[in-house]
């Protein structure tokens, strides 16, 4: 009897998935050719993509914390550290750059787990520190975003991308001192109310990273007393979660980052390679119209036009850096053909009506005198102009279908989508990921 397969889907295969992920992206980095050009445009990218390909093979973890300004990321930082390694103030906004400190924490499978400090999403000079921000979260294996309250629209709008590039996030309520049992678990309620749709599932972790207790003087004033820090339930989720699934985190996201990369090279590539395409396809256009004025035989009209068009295909491949054979060529053009009815039954309908007409008149010339072949001309150019304008346009599918087979990634992306699909977990922290869409217009050629 045949065994069913094992329900459980994760813990069993995670030791094996980073091992698999880290010997697949090392052989894809290898194969990888860049030009010089390329190298220089894509330097601020190919550099943070070696880091973390670096920190999956060193098995080193980053955690950053996401969040407005004085909702206390630093102070949850240092109590989870256990020591003031964080400056925090008063003020808002004491966080001016991205800092990282190891923790001392041990982690199973783990080598090492920075913490890595963020500035605020929300202070002076925002949008240029909410980039920093969103940056280190992605250059980050795990995201903590801190709240000290209900949602707000700016933690709202800051989740949504790190959700949709497939950021594994944990929430945490910071203050929890602050309210009672009761209001506590209404405001936590009111925050799972106010998430997206795509973060429903989110934990949401109640902690008190500095709290504070008033306490009467003998004077009688009253001064504000620094308690110990209630982060437990905070440490330990972070302990189970990174010591189960840490080293796949790593390779998650050392998948994406390569994934990302290659899809913004192919992108560049196609764009820088618009003007080439124009001339390519102009050329082939001319050739293929030069063959079908010049031929009386319909049948070699069309396969001629079809050997001209899948060189064409394969020539843009070659222009843009993909790789394809000339089966793949044929299948994509007759893909093409099946979408567009100009390339597919209106083409040969047409090619044949008018190479009939043309055949018809040649025969005639003998009884017409010669007469015959003045309107074989305008027949011999309206197949020309023919030809012209479908070479055009399936220089112009093809570059199109080109370019959304790029946005799919390569080998990377191809490995998260599987991973998605066949582990639970891997969906869920994936979530609906996406990357921006580039403009097919401004790319076609």
């Amino acid at each position: 009897m045949r065994p069913e397969p094992c329900a459980k889907p994760f813990p069993d295969q995670a030791p094996a998935i980073p091992e698999r992920c880290q010997s697949l992206l090392d052989q894809w980095r290898r194969q990888l050719q860049l030009s010089g050009r390329e190298q220089s445009q894509l330097a601020g990218q190919l550099l943070a993509l070696d880091r973390q390909l670096g920190r999956l093979q060193q098995r080193s973890l980053r955690v950053a914390v996401f969040g407005r300004v004085g909702v206390g990321k630093s102070s949850l930082l240092n109590a989870l550290l256990g020591e003031a390694a964080f400056a925090t103030d008063v003020a808002h906004g004491c966080t001016r750059h991205q800092q990282a400190q190891a923790w001392a924490q041990p982690m199973a499978g783990l080598n090492r787990v920075e913490l890595v400090d963020t500035p605020g999403i929300d202070e002076i000079a925002a949008a240029a520190r909410a980039r920093l921000a969103a940056r280190v979260a992605l250059g980050s294996d795990l995201v903590l975003l801190v709240l000290d309250g209900d949602l707000t629209s700016v933690e709202h709008d800051a989740l949504a991308p790190l959700l949709a590039s497939g950021k594994p996030v944990l929430l945490v309520l910071n203050r929890c001192d602050c309210w009672s049992e009761a209001e506590q678990a209404e405001l936590i309620a009111s925050i799972k109310r106010r998430l997206p749709a795509a973060a429903r599932h989110l934990e949401l972790i109640p902690v008190a990273a500095a709290p504070r207790q008033p306490q009467l003087l003998a004077d009688g004033r009253v001064r504000s007393v620094v308690q110990a820090p209630q982060v437990e339930p905070l440490r330990q989720s972070l302990q189970l979660l990174l010591e189960q699934h840490g080293c796949l985190l790593l390779a998650l996201n050392a998948l994406g980052s390569a994934e990302r990369f290659h899809q913004s090279l192919q992108r560049w590539r196609l764009g820088t390679s618009r003007q080439a395409a124009q001339s390519l396809i102009g050329r082939f256009a001319a050739l293929k119209a030069t063959g079908v004025a010049a031929n009386p035989l319909v049948l070699l009209d069309l396969a001629g036009g079809l050997a001209c068009d899948t060189a064409l295909v394969l020539q843009l491949c070659q222009l843009y850096g993909l790789q394809m054979h000339g089966a793949g060529a044929r299948q994509l053009l007759r893909r093409l053909s099946g979408h567009n009815a100009l390339l597919g039954g209106a083409q040969i309908g047409i090619q044949l009506a008018l190479g009939a007409l043309r055949q018809l008149l040649l025969l005639a010339a003998p009884l017409t005198g010669g007469l015959s072949l003045a309107p074989a001309a305008p027949v011999a150019l309206a197949q020309a102009a023919l030809a012209v304008h479908t070479t055009r346009l399936t220089g112009r599918l093809a570059a199109a279908e080109l370019l959304r087979s790029a946005q799919r990634g390569g080998q990377p992306g191809a490995l998260l989508r599987r991973l998605a699909i066949t582990d639970p977990q891997v969906r869920l922290w994936l979530g609906e990921r996406s990357e921006p869409a580039a403009n097919l217009q401004a790319l076609l050629p």
